[in-house]
């Protein structure tokens, strides 16, 4: 329960519950069962832009955007900010870039917007403070449970032949 390790142990101790039942993949499945059609990084992008557009109009531009095979949760990271700087004659010029674990290519659309919305937050806060938090919620309200429910189905994709099935399978099956 790697995921988890930050939240109170009654929470730990329902997923495990859920877990011992096995009934994890049912709950997700009944909150989480449709999967978005952002499967392109170009649509990603527009996607991503969109979102920028509505709530950081004055942050920096965003100059790439892509699903990314190499992100994995060995690294921990789901989705990743980098500003690149490269020399351009004279100048040194940054690009800023988004990167999003291609498991969300085949997500339910509440955690690819959880993860967009946490990285485009970076463009304002750079650390997991207060105010960072504070903006996740007001691009996502609810942010903080899309969040623990995200932890709760990287848990559950880590259950043995899991990681093959999808929750709209689930919820079809039922």
């Amino acid at each position: 329960m790697k995921y988890l390790q930050g939240y109170p142990l009654n929470l730990q101790q329902q997923v495990r519950g859920l877990i011992e039942q096995e009934r994890l993949g049912e709950y997700l499945a009944r909150r989480y069962a449709s999967t978005h059609q952002i499967k392109s990084d170009k649509a990603l992008y527009a996607y991503v832009t969109d979102l920028k557009q509505a709530y950081l109009r004055s942050a920096p531009a965003i100059d790439k955007v892509l699903y990314d095979n190499r992100l994995d949760l060995t690294h921990r990271a789901l989705g990743l900010h980098t500003a690149v700087s490269r020399v351009q004659g004279g100048k040194l010029k940054a690009k800023k870039e988004i990167r999003v674990a291609a498991l969300f290519k085949d997500a339910a659309p509440e955690f690819l917007q959880m993860i967009v919305v946490h990285e485009l937050a970076h463009l304002k806060e750079s650390d997991h403070n207060k105010a960072f938090y504070k903006l996740c919620e007001h691009m996502l309200p609810g942010y903080h449970q899309l969040e623990f429910d995200l932890r709760v189905y990287l848990t559950w994709r880590e259950l043995p032949g899991m990681a093959e099935v999808s929750l709209s399978e689930i919820a079809a099956s039922r």
